[in-house]
């Protein structure tokens, strides 16, 4: 979403309007109407048989029509958000992530990895095991479905052996894949956190530790409490080599290198493994940089269009309206509680963000949709970038993983044969990680 600091119009310099909220509303209406009818249709992944990118078109038009601009000014500001900086930086990140997922999927890296944690886990504990398995893949990819679809089949095939109930190595899987999805430098929820609120990953990413470390740690023991049965799992082979990129773009973006060279290293170091290691060849090398653009075009048209809606709304004074009714209730809050202003500046962005993902069903959209409302709350109330942007992906993430017709659930339930509830009634991490965030949000100090 475009930030409200440079955007062509501020949200507190326009007057606060209800009507222009309803593209928003619009938008979503169309996305949840046709996911819930396809669903009682008992279409497979309902939720994503109408395309995002057209649902948003009769918002946009919609947008354009409620306009108080004429047409051509309306066009130009529609333009100018999706032309934003922190919009185009976003959309280049997303290619850079999905080529280097790409490439190093084809090169071997995916399967590397899985049987180096395979190598590595006791058969005693596999439901932890895979957990921190599924968790590794998904901070070095930064996908968390790319992770499900990786891990899935061979967690489902150790459940089995081992009999293991398989709606508890569902939730193992989706916990540890949510788990890396949220911290990961390369995800594509860290990529539009940290550009809509305009921190470094880096930064970020040593903010979700703070909730992330002790969530996991006690994920992890109610894992081991629950684990059932045991199974010799024969790893296969390990390529180590096939597992440096991921670690070396782990290590350099935690290290503070910028983001843009952090993934072109990171695709270049895949591709010349791949070259090194086996037949691949520099066309095959090119066609996969080529598939990873590809894959990321929803989000790349979606931040684009989010962008240009934005600045609409904005300059209408949509956002604006939004903002004084969370200023209402901040206010109330911080009356109740003293000097909470903060404190409950960040719990009005996890409320929203929240609300929005159990809405659109995208973690990633959104953390788009609701950047700019995020921004100013924090500039307001004196939130730092880096936890607003961490505040963001976790709450967002902790609903993706527990919402039954989000794409994570849904896919392991095919895999598994499950329910889509039996899946996320397991995914205990999402929901300890909601527990731990509200704590400490709560309650620790503010300076």
């Amino acid at each position: 979403m475009t930030n409200s600091t440079s955007a062509p119009t501020s949200a507190a310099s326009v007057q606060p309007s209800f009507v222009a909220l309803l593209p928003l509303f619009l938008f979503l209406a169309l996305f949840i109407g046709a996911g819930v009818y396809f669903q009682s249709q008992g279409v497979d992944f309902a939720f994503y048989q109408l395309p995002s990118v057209i649902a948003i078109l009769p918002a946009i038009i919609l947008a354009l029509i409620i306009s108080k601009q004429r047409l051509n000014q309306g066009i130009e500001t529609f333009i100018s958000g999706i032309g934003h900086s922190n919009i185009i930086a976003m959309c280049l990140i997303y290619l850079l992530a999905g080529a280097f997922a790409s490439v190093a999927k084809a090169t071997g890296g995916v399967d590397a990895t899985v049987a180096l944690g395979l190598s590595l886990v006791p058969s005693s504990l596999l439901l932890p095991g895979f957990f921190v398995i599924a968790a590794f893949i998904a901070t070095a990819m930064g996908t968390s479905m790319g992770t499900i679809a990786a891990v899935a089949p061979i967690a489902l095939g150790v459940a089995d052996q081992a009999q293991i109930d398989l709606a508890l190595m569902a939730g193992a899987v989706i916990s540890g894949a949510l788990f890396g999805d949220n911290l990961s430098i390369i995800s594509d929820t860290t990529i539009a956190s940290t550009r809509t609120q305009g921190c470094e990953m880096k930064d970020k990413f040593r903010e979700n530790l703070i909730f992330a470390i002790p969530a996991s740690i006690i994920t992890l023991v109610l894992f081991t409490l629950a684990g059932q049965g045991q199974a010799d799992v024969a790893a296969p082979d390990i390529d180590f080599i096939k597992v440096i990129p991921y670690l070396t773009i782990l290590i350099l973006a935690v290290a503070g290198l910028n983001v843009f060279v952090v993934l072109t290293l990171g695709i270049v170091l895949a591709g010349v493994t791949g070259l090194a290691t086996s037949d691949y060849g520099v066309i095959k090398f090119g066609q996969d940089i080529y598939a990873g653009f590809s894959n990321m075009q929803e989000i790349f048209i979606l931040s684009m269009l989010v962008g240009g809606l934005a600045a609409l709304m904005q300059q209408q004074g949509g956002l604006a309206f939004v903002s004084k009714q969370i200023e209402k209730l901040i206010m109330r809050f911080s009356k109740a509680r003293g000097d909470a202003s903060p404190r409950a500046a960040e719990l009005g962005m996890a409320g929203i963000v929240a609300l929005t993902n159990t809405c659109v069903a995208n973690n990633t959209v959104s953390i788009v949709v609701t950047g700019d409302i995020a921004k100013e709350l924090a500039q307001k109330h004196k939130v730092s970038p880096k936890r607003a942007a961490s505040i963001l992906d976790i709450f967002s993430c902790i609903i993706q993983g527990l919402i039954p017709y989000g794409a994570q659930a849904l896919l392991i339930a095919s895999t598994f044969s499950i329910s889509p509830v039996d899946a996320i009634s397991h995914a205990w991490y999402c929901l300890v990680l909601a527990l731990v965030a509200v704590v400490i949000v709560t309650l620790r100090k503010r300076h």
